[in-house]
């Protein structure tokens, strides 16, 4: 009997949600209340203990809401899972995105607390969309900076991506790792969708193929014109010397070259000045040294500093699961991008704007612009109806309304990689740091913190006043020797202070 088969998982753009969204929409729906609702995607800090991010996914987020619906199929298993009324599925059978959505473009430079994205839409459609757009921004832009930072820390020397078989999404990784500034994939996958430059070496097995190192080296050489040999299965400093050997030989009977050696463990410094002092003395200064093995921004810098003679880097687990690095006290993994509501349009048109106070991670109420000092000095956050401060760039742009995408939002791979290389050029190098001392200046303007102490004075005052209707309540509390406190008020005080 043959093996039964699990079918492999469909594509459910209605179903890129967490339970507690069309939950959420049902209630907005049961309660009427689904009027024009703005939310920010932001974060609140930089990854790899840096300053900077460097935007990327926004092609997969836009491409994602325009395809946002709900088949039969899926309208069906929410009917099994939760007791919504028929008509609210009714409904959701006709949805689909119909609001606007302004974004910083892919290769753009943003700092913690700047919105990324800022979608205005009826609040069912807003709240349905949220896992998707993280999903879609948080993993590429978390990839995306860094292999900028491990571009910037290998100083001008070529980074390849090797990261297809630890990677957390393999096509994302490497189409971000290309914006990041990587040259080349080893996922052919990747170099097909994307057309990408696809590199690669040999493996340690190709190698142990062969009864001897040499016999394994002759086979590759006779096999490429130009290859690439892998020294550390055994001893890299034997196998240079036998790699000098087959390359003169094979160089001499079939003209094949030598371009490249590569060390994956050991001791890369030592080992590679060796390589290199030995591929010199044979006159083979034109063989490349690349190394790879586990190494990353932090790595990389110490092995330069320490004097390797390395061309290039292979590097792949931790930029294909966007690592950090212990040794440096440095988080990872994940890109903690929020995506919060700011402003809400009620039924007679007034607008009302929404804050979350919980300390830090209070939230900045309204529909906001971003603009840049065109010299980096600063960049302006503020209420979209104040004038743009005189010489600065808009950050935000439009690239959806009425739920379509505006011509132009997504340009070709090239040109999001030329935005994201002049960003990095153009930004100030104590912000490239690996690690920095003082952040970015992200400016508040006066408007937009009037408007956020306002609204935190609206969330206490009415606090207070269900304070007051429970007063029976908190006199119990208070006999029984607990003291309570209004959240909203204590939050307003540590964010005066």
């Amino acid at each position: 009997m043959s093996p039964m088969l699990r079918r492999a998982p469909g594509n459910h753009p209605g179903l890129y949600t967490d339970m507690y969204h069309p939950d959420a929409a049902y209630v907005s729906w049961v309660t009427g209340r689904n009027g024009l609702t703005t939310f920010d995607l932001y974060t609140r800090s930089a990854p790899f203990g840096g300053a900077y991010l460097l935007v990327a996914g926004l092609e997969a987020a836009l491409e994602f809401v325009q395809s946002f619906h709900y088949t039969e199929e899926e309208l069906a298993f929410l009917a099994r899972i939760r007791d919504y009324d028929p008509a609210f599925l009714d409904e959701l059978a006709n949805l689909r995105f119909t609001g606007e959505i302004r974004a910083m473009p892919e290769g753009s430079i943003a700092f913690p607390n700047e919105p990324l994205l800022r979608v205005t839409a009826p609040f069912r459609e807003a709240i349905l969309i949220e896992s998707g757009l993280l999903q879609a921004i948080n993993l590429a832009t978390l990839i995306a900076t860094k292999a900028s930072r491990i571009v910037w820390a290998a100083q001008q020397r070529r980074v390849a991506e090797f990261a297809f078989r630890r990677a957390q999404n393999p096509l994302v990784v490497a189409r971000s790792s290309y914006i990041g500034g990587c040259s080349s994939t080893s996922l052919l996958a990747a170099a097909f969708d994307y057309r990408l430059l696809a590199t690669g070496t040999v493996p340690h097995a190709l190698i142990q193929l062969f009864p001897t190192e040499e016999e394994a080296f002759t086979a590759i050489a006779e096999s490429f014109n130009r290859y690439t040999l892998l020294l550390d299965t055994y001893d890299p400093r034997r196998a240079i010397h036998t790699a000098i050997a087959v390359a003169k030989r094979v160089q001499d009977s079939l003209g094949h070259t030598l371009a490249a050696v590569r060390l994956d463990s050991g001791d890369i410094v030592a080992d590679s000045r060796y390589v290199r002092e030995q591929l010199v003395r044979a006159g083979m200064e034109h063989v490349r040294i690349l190394a790879s093995g586990d190494l990353d921004e932090f790595e990389i810098v110490e092995l330069l500093e320490a004097g390797a003679e390395i061309d290039a880097f292979g590097i792949g687990t931790s930029l294909g699961a966007g690592a950090g690095n212990t040794a440096h006290g440095v988080s990872g993994g994940a890109l903690g991008g929020v995506y919060k509501e700011v402003w809400y349009v009620e039924d007679d048109g007034s607008g009302a704007a929404k804050i979350k106070l919980a300390g830090s991670k209070s939230t900045w109420p309204g529909r906001k612009e971003v603009y840049r000092h065109p010299q980096w000095e600063e960049d302006v956050i503020q209420l979209e109806h104040e004038p743009a401060p005189p010489g600065y760039t808009r950050l935000l742009r439009p690239v959806m309304r009425q739920g379509r995408i505006v011509p132009g939002s997504l340009p070709p791979l090239s040109e999001v990689w030329e935005l994201a290389q002049a960003n990095l050029r153009a930004l100030p190098e104590r912000y490239r740091a690996l690690k920095v001392e003082e952040p970015y200046p992200v400016r508040f303007s006066e408007a937009l913190q009037a408007l956020r102490m306002e609204a935190m004075h609206e969330v206490a005052a009415a606090s207070s006043h269900k304070d007051s209707t429970y007063a029976g309540d908190s006199e119990q509390m208070r006999s029984d020797g607990h003291t309570p406190s209004s959240p909203a008020t204590s939050d307003i005080a540590g964010l005066e202070s």
